[in-house]
């Protein structure tokens, strides 16, 4: 990349970088003419503006390589998790994917990421084992336990906040297919799914992970949602959702099956335009869920492996949380829901950057605003979930 011949523009400049020269190029580039520097890497996310200064995308440095002895992908910062999912599946492997196969895996791993596999094995954040940044001095890194430990540890939940991500390498797991699918129930048996969903809850397998949602079917109308993926067998998978789809009652649809790891993001879910975190899910909770008219509201069970950090795990924040709500509606949907909330967030979730800070425990925020300051003291990297050296 020839920098001397940037324009000179108040206008958004895009670079398509094709490796960390192009990268660093960039950064150091920005940093010259003064220009604010947004890193997108696939465009999922919402959160680039480009009115202004120079946006860099990494979406061509996609890239991906599978070590089957070890287990192990390492992958272009611009990759999505469809391309790892067809590298590792072949080998009887899968990633720490997300519910849609489109996301890119590296917003989404820095965020902590939670998928169909999270409650057996843990966060996407918890799994990454070395990552390959430019700095805004311009440096080459590699973080990992070893080399810049706090740099790596930051890297493990606390988003695009300490320089420009190239690659990751990270832990795959020996999973082909698991029991999935999505069962309808009429509307009015939501109050006793629900009930079911938490009393069930601190009992249900690590390899169960499961969610309930009311949503407008265009055939059945207002209906209650069962979606969940057993990471093992079918007989053990049907077993683990017995007790839930009795309390749903006869079925209006249910297509659990043996499938294949790939075909997980066809079970779908609820656009977060709303999210919250909750310790419970009390009887007064349940009944404003059961009588919302938004679009579409889900509760999801985490817990399980999520809960059980290792003790050098990254900053992925109220892991003890066991439910979140996510509200695709209006903001009188959700605020009618919002008060029993815990008021933390999940990064990857998380559309108002004011409330970063509620992603994080207060001592890993002091900790993640050290690091900030050792690799980003000027705070370049800041059009994102900030956050700010200390």
């Amino acid at each position: 990349m020839n920098t001397t011949a940037l324009p000179r523009r108040t206008g958004p400049l895009t670079v398509d970088a094709t490796g960390p020269a192009d990268v660093r190029a960039a950064v150091l580039a920005s940093r010259e003419r003064g220009l604010p520097l947004t890193v997108q890497a696939t465009g999922h996310g919402t959160l680039v503006p480009t009115d202004e200064g120079m946006l860099l995308r990494t979406s061509r440095m996609s890239g991906v390589l599978v070590d089957p002895a070890r287990r192990v992908a390492r992958a272009g910062a611009g990759a999505r998790w469809s391309d790892v999912i067809a590298a590792a599946a072949p080998l009887g492997l899968a990633p720490l994917s997300g519910s849609h196969a489109s996301v890119g895996i590296t917003g989404y791993t820095l965020g902590g990421g939670v998928g169909p596999l999270s409650r057996r094995y843990g966060f996407a954040a918890d799994h990454l084992l070395r990552a390959r940044i430019v700095t805004a001095d311009g440096r080459y890194l590699t973080a990992d336990a070893d080399r810049h430990p706090e740099l790596f540890w930051a890297l493990r939940g606390g988003g695009g906040n300490f320089g420009v991500v190239t690659s990751l390498e990270f832990r795959l797991h020996p999973v082909s297919t698991v029991f999935a699918g999505t069962a309808l129930f009429p509307a009015e048996r939501a109050t006793d799914l629900l009930t079911r969903f938490r009393d069930e809850a601190d009992t249900r397998p690590d390899e169960l992970t499961v969610s309930v949602a009311l949503a407008d079917h265009n055939v059945h109308g207002r209906v209650v949602v069962l979606r969940g993926a057993y990471a093992g067998s079918a007989e053990d998978g049907a077993r683990a959702l017995r007790s839930l789809r009795e309390a749903g009652g006869p079925a209006l649809h249910d297509d659990f099956r043996t499938m294949p790891y790939a075909e997980t993001e066809t079970l779908g879910g609820t656009a977060p335009h709303h999210f919250h975190l909750h310790a419970d899910l009390p009887d007064t909770l349940i009944a404003a869920i059961a009588a919302s008219s938004a679009a579409g509201i889900e509760v999801r069970h985490w817990g399980g492996a999520m809960a059980r950090p290792a003790p050098d795990a990254g900053p992925v924040g109220h892991r003890d949380v066991p439910f979140s709500l996510t509200v695709d509606g209006t903001a009188d949907d959700d605020a009618a829901l919002a008060p029993f909330a815990t008021g933390g967030s999940f990064l990857n979730f998380l559309h108002d950057t004011s409330r970063t800070a509620t992603a994080y425990t207060p001592g890993d925020l002091r900790r993640l605003r050290e690091v900030k300051r050792a690799y980003d003291p000027q705070n370049v990297f800041h059009r994102n979930h900030n956050i700010r050296p200390a």
